[in-house]
């Protein structure tokens, strides 16, 4: 993987959401993305508080991004028609890989418009750890689609959550993931560290 360097920086969130983060005593570290589209990946998740956080960082900054989340959350009137208005797209775990080919179509789509589409999505799948590691179809959108991955993270220790760094996946799963283990390990820092998953890819059985 190399490191795509951030070039657009225009984006402007909303005020009282920076405001009432820095009441909680959060800080935001963001500074653009790269152009274009993209996927980022949100790490560690292990607590109902991450959501809470992010989407008001989300808000915070600004920045032009949807989010995959289980059908189940989307079931309930008042709950689901939140989750969509937030940005929510609905995904059924028995059909990952239809999501992933339909989320590889709708970043295309938004590329050959020139429009800027970011696509966030928690690779763990859970707040429990897992042992067998992260559900793989991040990686395999990025790279049928061709664009960066951004390393999104939280820091509980220190109150910060922020998206830096974006790097483009070479394909090769064995040599990224090792990577994108480094970087995590020295930025993050779960609500409960202890259910953290591993950063490594599910292997197909």
């Amino acid at each position: 993987m190399v490191a795509v360097p951030v070039t657009v920086t225009t984006d402007r969130g909303f005020a009282p959401a920076r405001w009432l983060l820095r009441v909680f005593g959060w800080r935001v570290r963001y500074a653009g993305t790269p152009a274009g589209c993209g996927v980022i990946i949100a790490y560690p998740h292990t607590s109902n508080w991450d959501f809470i956080v992010g989407i008001m960082a989300r808000w915070a900054i600004g920045l032009p991004v949807a989010f995959l989340g289980k059908d189940s959350l989307f079931t309930a009137p008042v709950l689901g028609r939140f989750m969509r208005w937030c940005g929510g797209i609905p995904v059924q775990r028995t059909g990952a890989s239809g999501a992933i080919d339909d989320m590889t179509k709708r970043i295309h789509t938004a590329a050959a418009r020139g429009e800027r589409w970011w696509l966030a999505i928690a690779p763990e799948g859970t707040r429990s750890r897992s042992e067998d590691g992260w559900r793989s179809g991040f990686y395999h959108i990025a790279v049928a689609a061709q664009v960066p991955i951004g390393l999104a993270y939280f820091n509980f220790q220190r109150k910060e959550i922020g998206v830096t760094t974006y790097l483009q996946p070479s394909g090769n799963a064995d040599a990224d993931l090792p990577q994108i283990a480094r970087w995590y390990a020295a930025h993050a820092a779960g609500r409960h560290p202890d259910l953290a998953t591993p950063v490594r890819l599910k292997r197909s059985r």
